[in-house]
């Protein structure tokens, strides 16, 4: 039985491209550690996120089932003052039209003037307020004349003509 032992110059060469090709590796690897990083914040960036919506939905849930949960009548009150998504509130007694925005505190104005005591039709209405009676115009006033009517503010007498609420005595 022979044992072949080298000498140790024989293997010394192969010591540098041994610890290169670790060099190598380990550079490999911290580069895929660093991808994994980015990846790995991307995903919680996202997950946070998804808890988020998570969060709101169950919060939507609950309040929808505390509002189910109520008794009818205090579901169906009717309710004071503006309307949700509505930017004209419905007449309440003591209310004056100063909660009105401002189109509706003109068309209001004209309304209760001498000339719109008769009530006055939409292309009246437009050249009252100084704006061109146009389609386009009158259309857009008669629809918040008929707004100012749905909300107590303004009676529409005949169809396309609107006085205010109460028509003062004179």
């Amino acid at each position: 039985m022979s044992v072949f032992v080298r000498s140790s110059r024989s293997w010394r060469w192969l010591v540098p491209s041994v610890l290169g090709l670790l060099e190598g590796r380990e550079k490999q690897v911290r580069e895929e550690i660093a991808r994994l990083r980015e990846e790995a914040e991307r995903v919680q960036a996202a997950l946070d996120e998804a808890e988020t919506v998570l969060q709101r939905l169950a919060d939507a849930r609950v309040t929808v089932a505390e509002v189910l949960a109520m008794p009818l009548s205090t579901v169906m009150e009717p309710r004071r003052g503006a309307m949700p998504g509505s930017v004209v509130p419905r007449r309440a007694e003591g209310v004056t039209a100063s909660v009105l925005p401002a189109d509706y505190q003109r068309i209001m104005s004209v309304l209760e003037s001498d000339a719109g005591r008769e009530g006055m039709r939409c292309q009246q209405l437009a050249a009252a307020l100084g704006l061109e009676a146009v389609p386009a115009k009158v259309k857009g006033l008669r629809s918040k004349a008929k707004r100012q009517v749905e909300r107590g503010w303004a009676l529409q007498v005949r169809p396309g003509v609107f006085t205010p609420l109460a028509v003062p005595a004179g």
